[in-house]
């Protein structure tokens, strides 16, 4: 397999230092962007939603601790395995947060819900397209005990 190479376009700035399970639902974020993208949100204003992909620098993965374990360490969840969750620790340490937009500046985007901490590399933000990004989704029944709290 090849080596992937990417690089940040922005930052995530908010006041939350370390890392957590739960209650990120209204935390609010502001992406700044690096100067080369400040024009590539033009239009974003007319949306109510985004999607942010960023880098998880502070997360590590561990196989034998993080490839099968209970969502968030609970007893109370059932064991399955990281891609039947959205845990921090994962073989790659990409993040992907469907967030409600706050506000668009000329440098920056404020959004709420996005689960990073101050400082975490942003590496895209796509608009969400309900067409797209919802549908006639469902999830186990431990996923909606796990998110009664989360929000």
């Amino acid at each position: 397999m090849q080596n992937i190479i990417m690089q940040p376009i922005g930052c995530v700035k908010n006041c939350i230092e370390n890392k957590k399970d739960v209650s990120w639902g209204e935390d609010v974020s502001t992406i700044m962007l690096g100067e080369e993208y400040y024009t590539g949100l033009k239009g974003l204003e007319d949306f109510s939603h985004v999607i942010v992909i960023y880098y998880l620098d502070k997360a590590k993965y561990e196989k034998e601790k993080h490839l099968q374990r209970r969502p968030q360490n609970r007893e109370d969840m059932p064991l399955v395995g990281i891609f039947s969750q959205r845990g921090k620790d994962r073989p790659n340490t990409i993040g992907m947060t469907s967030v409600e937009i706050v506000s668009v500046g000329e440098k920056s985007i404020t959004v709420k819900g996005l689960d990073a901490i101050d400082g975490t590399p942003v590496l895209d933000i796509k608009p969400y397209y309900p067409a797209y990004d919802k549908k006639d989704a469902y999830v186990p029944e431990w996923v909606t005990r796990l998110m009664e709290h989360y929000f």
